[in-house]
């Protein structure tokens, strides 16, 4: 049985990844901020380093998966927070375990969100964070951003956390790694519970077509499975792929688009 690190397992999507893989015997390391196997605050440099550190020392012969799920929604949470969590809590922790996964061929699954392809991402972040990724640069030309408006900067971490997984592929899979993302849609979890009474209703109006009639809120089991599965060794062939597990969401409103 192999050994997966998890961020952000302590509820939510990443909560029931760590169950399903646990039952089927694996070791899991949940790395969250609270009630963590390593408790660390991955929005910050000196968080990630210790949770990095952390797992060299605990596992010097590597291991086997990590999934890069922490992450905050916009809408209250603050604009720095959303940029150094949902980005660079994924990259810098993905980058900074690539040795550990390349002693055992293993594989990082990052998650990423189907507002990639909606259009209202601020592209101009996901430049920054994609070409020139000065966290601290960033983090200070956003902070005077009003909260209310963060899910432009949420969608823009996600594309732009996308966008790395699609460049980096190639080279991860060439040593061994493979590098995939999962694009989960409307899902029933704290994040979702904290959105704004606008945001919420707007996300409502667009059934989840697996669920048309029924609880518009996707289960956080049926994204886990995904991502259990992409991180597992059965997914030995998918390698730079951005998978939508949003119950055929992204197809409903982008039908002719196959690539």
């Amino acid at each position: 049985m192999g050994v997966y690190v998890i961020t952000g397992a302590t509820s939510g999507i990443g909560a029931k990844t760590a169950e399903i893989l646990r039952n089927r015997g694996h070791e899991v390391v949940n790395i969250d901020l609270k009630d963590g196997d390593i408790s660390a605050n991955l929005a910050t440099k000196e968080g990630r380093q210790y949770a990095i550190d952390q797992l060299h020392e605990r596992y010097p012969d590597g291991i086997d998966a990590v999934i890069c799920n922490a992450g905050v929604a916009g809408g209250r949470a603050p604009i720095p927070l959303i940029v150094s969590l949902n980005y660079f809590g994924a990259t810098v922790m993905a980058q900074g375990v690539f040795d550990l996964l390349k002693k055992k061929h293993g594989s990082c699954t990052v998650t990423s969100s189907n507002s990639i392809a909606h259009g209202d991402a601020r592209m101009d972040v996901v430049g920054m964070l994609n070409n020139n990724p000065d966290e601290d640069r960033i983090v200070n030309l956003v902070k005077d951003y009003d909260p209310i408006g963060g899910h432009a900067f949420y969608a823009a971490t996600k594309y732009a956390l996308a966008r790395w997984a699609r460049r980096m592929s190639a080279q991860w899979g060439a040593s061994g790694v493979r590098l995939n993302a999962v694009a989960p849609g409307n899902v029933r979890t704290a994040m979702t519970g904290n959105l704004l009474p606008e945001q919420r209703v707007a996300m409502e109006a667009i059934q989840v077509p697996t669920h048309y009639g029924e609880e518009p809120l996707m289960d956080p089991e049926e994204v886990a499975n995904v991502i259990a599965f992409v991180a597992s060794p059965e997914a030995a062939g998918l390698n730079g792929v951005v998978l939508f597990a949003d119950g055929g969401t992204d197809a409903l409103l982008h039908s002719e688009k196959v690539y």
